[in-house]
């Protein structure tokens, strides 16, 4: 049985330019649109991640918390942190219990061992167990505790592939609030593979600037590198925003517009 990954951008859910200030409707909305593709679709098996906007990243700025802890007041941000984060889940289980999608919350920070800043251990019975009892499993960006840094940060997508490799996702929508990949033009790239990603890659350089390109370029290579090591999963970025696309998204992934990224292309 297929199972989806699906993550909730920080920047779709929240609003960044405000301390920790939630979009209230896009949030009950994309709620909903979840619930309904569950409805119609009763088999779906659905793991939700979500990003931390402007709830998480604050504190771990300040303190440079994802580079280490090495004192008191680095363990007062690790903890500050992980409370940011888990307020910002708190309301996103509030909303998805609100459309009556049953979801369970698995606390990151409580689960994942880290090495040196990547995740060496992540317990998956829960989520299997939560998959397997037709609920959904949702995770999020937190702190973690890390044998060489002391603790460290785990964004959401690094505990999503930590999973991957035992809960075999077929997709991962990545929602945001950007139509897909953009080329310079600023059309959106509808397939990216290793058989044109060179073309891709000069699609992606050029007047935008440095740092604009090289941002997307490196998440292109990163992404890339996942459906090498998954070569089952596909990928596809795809706005939040518009109302009904989540939805259909998650209905009909291989159809959907964005952009896919995938290995066998």
């Amino acid at each position: 049985m297929d199972t989806i990954f699906l993550k909730l951008g920080g920047s779709l859910i929240t609003d960044k330019t405000q301390v920790e200030t939630v979009r209230t409707d896009v949030l009950a909305r994309l709620a909903n649109e979840i619930a309904q593709a569950r409805r119609e679709n009763p088999a779906l098996r659905l793991l939700l991640g979500h990003g931390s906007g402007s709830f998480g990243h604050v504190a771990a700025a300040r303190r440079g918390t994802r580079q280490g802890v090495a004192d008191a007041e680095d363990w007062r941000a690790f903890a500050e942190v992980s409370d940011a984060a888990a307020r910002l889940n708190r309301q996103v289980l509030a909303a998805l219990l609100g459309a009556d999608v049953p979801a369970v919350s698995l606390q990151p920070s409580a689960s994942v061992g880290c090495v040196d800043g990547r995740i060496q251990t992540i317990a998956t019975q829960p989520v299997k167990s939560a998959l397997a009892a037709g609920i959904v499993p949702v995770v999020y960006g937190d702190v973690a505790f890390d044998s060489v840094r002391g603790g460290t940060i785990v964004s959401t997508e690094e505990v999503m592939m930590a999973l991957a490799g035992e809960i075999r996702p077929s997709w991962l929508l990545l929602a945001g609030e950007t139509t897909g990949v953009y080329d310079q033009s600023g059309q959106v790239i509808p397939a990216i593979s290793r058989a044109n990603y060179a073309e891709i890659e000069a699609a992606l350089g050029g007047s935008r600037g440095t740092d604009v390109t090289g941002g997307m370029v490196s998440k292109v290579q990163s992404m890339l590198a996942l459906v090498d090591q998954f070569p089952q999963l596909s990928i596809r970025i795809f706005s939040g925003l518009e109302p009904g696309n989540l939805g259909q998204t998650l209905q009909q992934p291989a159809q959907a517009g964005g952009t896919l990224i995938h290995s066998r292309l």
